[in-house]
């Protein structure tokens, strides 16, 4: 039997720069990842892809917010299920493009996902997600008052929307996605870390404006789905202790106990690298036998063992 892997990608990845955000760009650069992950399947592995979608939503809100005078607003569910349909084509054509190149006959499909969060989740009394085009705080106000927005200053860059960012706890559409897996096609999957949905007493779903880490979404997914590797696709070669100190140190093999620990040292970001290592921990402490990190072009390397950071139980 092949091997199994999830491979998350970020959304960031496909936006090189400020001079390159339009769609073809963004083809572009899944193009080249794509290669990569071909590689992967070269060696032996069946593949699951997720990706992120922060610049993308963000680029919807903001043509929203353009046209609200013109145009009803577009939800923030939809939002993201636009961007799971824009993106999961454009690396289906890149990704079927490019296995054909290679030779190999695999069909490749995305899987628009909805992902249910807990109402009751303790996130959504405290949204600490920022989302959408900048406000001044006049601004930022009005819409709180106006729209019932919960609103946050960023970093200095000025005020934007913020939004609840709950626990994913199971995928809606997992029995399909297995099957299709079991079956050899390659899957695109919970986009975005999918379209967050709660579930009502008689089984009903209904689509709600929160934000669920990608990460997280698609370390729940290898669990489901049992694979034997779960890959975090991201802009580092390898995890960095002092990340941007004199004495910044690269990690190669580390274990869940280890990333514990350098967790509660404070290695780790909360809008960087911690939600990667935390989902990480999440897929091993639930029976995973192994991820590893690093950036889209050391795919291959990492896998040969050449680089890249591993983690174990």
């Amino acid at each position: 039997m092949p091997k199994t892997a999830v491979i998350a990608v970020g959304g960031n990845s496909l936006i090189i720069d400020e001079e390159h955000q339009s769609v073809p760009d963004q083809y572009r650069a899944a193009v080249r990842t794509m290669e990569h992950i071909a590689g992967v399947i070269e060696r032996g592995f069946e593949v699951i892809i997720t990706h992120g979608n922060g610049p993308q939503v963000g680029f919807i809100l903001l043509r929203s917010d353009y046209a609200r005078e013109i145009l009803h607003p577009v939800p923030l569910d939809s939002c993201i299920a636009d961007t799971q349909g824009a993106i999961g084509y454009n690396f289906q054509m890149a990704f079927g493009n490019e296995l054909r190149k290679r030779g190999i006959e695999k069909s490749v499909v995305t899987i628009v996902t909805q992902v249910v969060v807990d109402k009751n989740d303790p996130a959504f009394k405290n949204p600490t997600k920022p989302i959408g085009p900048f406000y001044t705080i006049e601004e930022a106000l009005k819409r709180k008052e106006s729209e019932g927005w919960d609103v946050m200053e960023d970093a200095g860059r000025g005020w934007r929307r913020a939004l609840s960012s709950p626990v994913p706890t199971e995928i809606v559409e997992i029995d399909v996605i297995k099957k299709l897996v079991d079956n050899g096609v390659v899957v695109i999957a919970v986009g975005g870390g999918g379209i967050p949905v709660i579930q009502d007493e008689k089984g009903k779903y209904q689509g709600v404006a929160a934000v669920i880490d990608k990460d997280h979404a698609s370390a729940l997914l290898a669990s489901k789905l049992n694979v034997d590797l779960f890959i975090i696709s991201t802009a580092v070669e390898k995890v960095l202790l002092n990340f941007g100190q004199a004495n910044e140190e690269p990690l190669g093999r580390i274990t869940v106990e280890e990333a514990k620990r350098y967790i509660q040292e404070g290695h780790f970001k909360p809008g960087s690298m911690l939600p990667k290592i935390k989902a990480v921990i999440n897929f091993l402490e639930k029976g995973g036998k192994e991820a590893l990190i690093t950036t889209p072009d050391h795919l291959e390397d990492a896998l040969d063992g050449k680089t890249g950071t591993r983690i174990l139980p």
